[in-house]
């Protein structure tokens, strides 16, 4: 029923054509008049087009709408069409309904956009897009505040600042995060991320003036530090001064000068004299070593960075506990996955973190029942490679755990503190980090 006047409406005007063709050819029978021809040939092609453009108006609807759709004009608008049936109005409605969810949907889409603009301008962390040709496409108020640079149109510009930085920006891969020192009151951090937006790569980096906060963790390296030096240093003159005061009332009360000029001395003052000059030896000795060991630590030449197979790495460090862990009964596991896997790294410095945990986890396991070290490497999450030591000794308590790379703070009677300290420095140097997890009574990782 709902193409009935549509239907009807094609009936009639092809009735109407064949009647006029007919009466047509029989008025020209019989007249063979060549004025009667011309004029119901026009009369046939004025109905023709009438029932052509009749039939397409539904094909003009539906094309409008798709370009309507095409171009997101959603300003236009159909009409009911009684005369040509139910369902033409029906089609007309639903055009307008899916019409008014785009409207609404798009409308949505920008309110959503302006949202994200200005939560983008409001956050403190600098952003920045551009494309595979360097075009900025989005920068926030934060990202123009910390770079001071006018006219910002292209990536390029960032050379204002630092070639340099410029070139590592360049050169970031997804997800790579990395610190630069542009000068003295700015310190970025920046983290990239990329995607694809209309066919096009975009990359988006988001960076944050981190000078405040390093200087504030700085300082309180700078206290720690402090901190350890008084009490290393007040725990060797502190008894130096108080023996060399002893000492010299010794000499005072206990000298006594001979008939030749001379001086002698009781058997028991000299005995005091030389144990107490020994211990301020062995204590200026022992500050000396102290001194020492802060010149190693201040003094980490640069990595040499190649490309090493964790393998290669792992046997040098087996070939070198073999015996010292034969002897107390302990075994090293080397867990490697994939076989194959490389690290880019300064093989000497990597090793010689690698000698200082496995010794570490040798001596913490001095009194366990547990008989393995293991060595484990591998890739996380997100590919990028790590390496560990695990012991199953007996643990580090938890006030320990944040302290535990501070220079010269150790747990242990003989240690020096140094060796956690100088491990963290390396793996900066090599743009990684160092981590530690303890469960007590059980293992360190």
């Amino acid at each position: 029923m709902g193409f009935r006047s549509f239907t009807q409406g094609i009936i009639i005007r092809v009735i109407l054509i064949v009647l006029t063709v007919l009466f047509a050819s029989w008025v020209f029978i019989q007249y063979e008049s060549w004025v009667h021809g011309m004029f119901f040939l026009l009369v046939v092609i004025i109905l023709t087009t009438n029932l052509i453009s009749y039939s397409n108006k539904t094909n003009r609807k539906i094309s409008r709408f798709l370009e309507s759709i095409r171009y997101s004009d959603f300003s236009s608008s159909f009409t009911k069409d009684d005369s040509l049936g139910k369902s033409f109005r029906e089609m007309n409605l639903s055009f307008n309904e899916v019409i008014a969810a785009f409207r609404k949907t798009r409308a949505e889409k920008e309110e959503q956009m302006l949202f994200l603009r200005v939560i983008i301008q409001q956050i403190n962390t600098g952003i920045i897009s551009f494309d595979s040709d360097g075009r900025i496409g989005v920068i926030n108020g934060a990202a123009k505040k910390l770079l001071q640079i006018p006219q910002f149109k292209n990536i390029s510009d960032l050379g204002k600042i630092s070639m340099e930085l410029l070139h590592a920006v360049i050169n970031l891969k997804p997800g790579d995060t990395f610190s630069f020192k542009v000068n003295s009151d700015l310190h970025l951090n920046l983290q990239t991320a990329v995607f694809i937006m209309e066919e096009k790569k975009w990359t988006l980096l988001s960076f944050q003036n981190i000078n405040a906060e390093l200087q504030k963790k700085e300082l309180e390296a700078w206290q720690n530090l402090t901190s350890v030096l008084r009490h290393e240093i007040m725990n060797s003159m502190t008894p130096i001064a108080s023996l060399a005061g002893s000492l010299g009332t010794i000499l005072k009360e206990d000298t006594v000068i001979i008939a030749n000029g001379g001086y002698a001395i009781e058997q028991e003052s000299y005995t005091d004299l030389t144990e107490g000059l020994d211990t301020i030896s062995n204590r200026s000795r022992g500050l000396v070593d102290f001194v020492n060991a802060y010149r190693d630590y201040t003094s980490i030449p640069s990595p040499i960075l190649k490309n090493i197979t964790v393998k290669s790495l792992f046997e040098k460090v087996r070939t070198l506990f073999k015996e010292e862990l034969a002897n107390d009964n302990l075994n090293l596991v080397c867990e490697i996955n994939p076989e194959d896997l490389e690290v880019v790294a300064d093989q000497d410095l990597i090793q010689m973190i690698l000698i200082n945990l496995v010794k570490n986890a040798k001596e913490s396991m001095s009194k366990s029942a547990g008989n393995e070290i293991i060595l484990k490497a591998g890739l996380d999450p997100n590919y990028k490679p790590f390496i560990q030591v695990t012991d199953f000794g007996e643990g580090i308590v938890p006030e320990a755990l944040d302290r535990i790379f501070v220079p010269f703070y150790t747990t242990k009677k003989a240690g020096s503190g140094i060796g956690l300290a100088i491990s963290r420095q390396i793996m900066n140097l090599h743009k990684g980090n160092i981590e530690v997890s303890s469960i007590l009574g059980e293992k360190t990782t």
